[in-house]
């Protein structure tokens, strides 16, 4: 039996008679009637009395056309489904990020506009470190991550930048060598600790402090090292020590914390999206485009 006979059948049942249901299909009515004889043949039953000017249904016409009559929608409905996963408006995304990376507003943009043009695809958020979320990419528990990328990332992982932003100095406000000022030379905290998350969970932005350190002719010392980018304000604001961190952290406005734009050359740290290699998700794919598009507006 096919969805054809269905149509067939609903229209005759609908129209009752067999010629306006011809042309309510847009054929024949000769090879109509010969698709309801082979309809009836497969049933095993007559479903319709041939009647001078028309067609009524049959006892077991009506009690088939009660079982059938929703199917011709229900099968578009799942075409349409089908269509909308396809393109990517329907499913699932685990979407991993750090939350330092999320304090940048192109991140919270970025997961804003992907709700609001797939509302249909269930998000799931996962924060964690970089390294984290880097072995959830590839143990296949993240479709998607936010991470900054590093030399070091496995093979098996492809990223797409999304934004990127310049290192700044967190100084503690009473050991603020230049007072007043907006900016300062990154050699001036040379004799200050430099306080970082350890590398094994923050690579990419560890080695791009210490890189910038150098770009200014000095080896900084390595202070207390902290976890999360809150405890590291927090132990810059016990004048430990002095950070280097992205631009969008000025958002965390501590009291006892100056943030200072570094003068000379700028060391900027990116954001991007991480997938694994291969074919992806249309969901992923998705996600994916849309990084792209919000990147170059």
């Amino acid at each position: 039996m096919e969805l054809r006979h269905i149509r067939y059948f609903l229209a005759v049942a609908e129209e009752r008679n067999f010629t306006r249901a011809a042309e309510r299909l847009g054929i024949a009515q000769p090879p109509l009637s010969q698709q309801i004889r082979a309809l009836e043949a497969e049933v095993g039953a007559q479903l319709f009395h041939r009647v001078p000017h028309g067609a009524e249904l049959t006892e077991a016409g009506a009690a088939f056309r009660a079982r059938v009559a929703q199917m011709p929608g229900l099968a578009r409905e799942a075409l349409e489904a089908a269509r909308r996963a396809a393109r990517g408006e329907a499913g699932a995304l685990a979407l991993g990020f750090t939350g330092a990376g999320a304090l940048n507003p192109a991140v919270p943009r970025l997961i804003r506009t992907f709700r609001r043009e797939r509302p249909g695809v269930a998000l799931r958020l996962v924060e964690a470190n970089s390294i984290a979320l880097r072995e959830d990419l590839v143990a296949g528990r993240l479709d998607v991550a936010l991470l900054r990328p590093a030399a070091s990332d496995p093979v098996e992982i492809t990223c797409t930048p999304l934004v990127a932003e310049p290192l700044i100095a967190a100084v503690p406000r009473a050991l603020d060598p230049e007072p007043g000022r907006a900016d300062l030379a990154l050699g001036d905290l040379a004799d200050l600790p430099l306080i970082l998350t350890p590398r094994a969970i923050g690579i990419s932005l560890h080695d791009c402090a210490l890189e910038a350190c150098r770009a200014a002719g000095f080896e900084p010392v390595l202070g207390q090292p902290a976890p999360q980018i809150a405890s590291i304000l927090s132990l810059v604001a016990a004048e430990l020590g002095f950070s280097l961190v992205p631009a969008s952290m000025r958002q965390l406005a501590m009291e006892r914390i100056v943030y200072k734009t570094l003068r000379g050359p700028q060391t900027s740290v990116a954001i991007a999206a991480g997938v694994l290699r291969g074919p992806l998700s249309p969901t992923a794919a998705a996600f994916i485009q849309l990084v792209r598009r919000l990147r170059d507006e």
